[in-house]
């Protein structure tokens, strides 16, 4: 079943059902990571959300499942086959849907979830992230896209958007598609009021017509 975002016109506010939360599979150095996702995971619980998330048991993503599915909201995890013995140790948590492949993965998690949040974590976090952001940028969703800076961990990432739109490669309006706070509680409430600034490349509606593949050679397609 696919996500719903409820927007109430009177108050300009998003209302949410679903949020997918990425993070990274390990615990990190410090105990603040876990603190905050732990706080995250109890902001959804208050707020009535369900989560989505990468399906693993381990590190951040087991704190975030476990503390939600405690709450008693529902938990989707996604999760390739490949990773299974990697990321999953001893019982799952919440439902999983197996899929075959990373690309798989992601397209499920934005079909099903109503917004997106980065917490701390790895390559795969970071990848996650900017595929979300990118797509908004695209115009194949206009959900809100958040970042708990936890600590100041994605300072520098911040620092290297903020450098792509002084060197001319990201506009401005688009600088503006992360939601970024040090808090899970305010995180929560500037995605609740998050508004988009910027013009998408093009339609959703266009992504969702037939996209036939083909070959140009000359100026020809073939």
């Amino acid at each position: 079943m696919e996500g719903k975002v409820e927007r109430a016109s009177s108050e300009k506010r998003w209302t949410f059902k679903r949020i997918c939360v990425f993070c990274g599979s390990k615990p990190g150095s410090k105990s603040i990571f876990s603190d905050a996702t732990v706080a995250l995971g109890k902001q959804l619980v208050e707020r009535n959300i369900d989560l989505v998330y990468g399906g693993g048991s381990k590190g951040l993503m087991g704190l975030i499942s476990k503390t939600v599915l405690d709450g008693g909201r529902h938990v989707l995890g996604i999760i390739p086959k490949a990773l299974m013995p990697y990321e999953i140790t001893g019982k799952t948590i919440g439902d999983i849907k197996i899929v075959s492949s990373m690309h798989e993965r992601k397209s499920e998690m934005a079909k099903r979830a109503d917004a997106f949040i980065a917490l701390p974590g790895g390559y795969g976090t970071m990848e996650e992230l900017l595929e979300m952001v990118t797509w908004s940028q695209l115009g194949i969703h206009g959900k809100p896209v958040g970042l708990l800076n936890v600590d100041g961990y994605f300072n520098s990432l911040i620092e290297l958007f903020d450098k792509g739109v002084e060197e001319g490669f990201i506009v401005d309006s688009e600088r503006h598609i992360i939601v970024s706070a040090d808090t899970a509680e305010e995180l929560m409430k500037k995605m609740e009021e998050y508004a988009p600034v910027h013009d998408a490349v093009t339609s959703k509606r266009s992504w969702e017509e037939d996209q036939s593949s083909g070959i140009i050679t000359n100026g020809r397609a073939q």
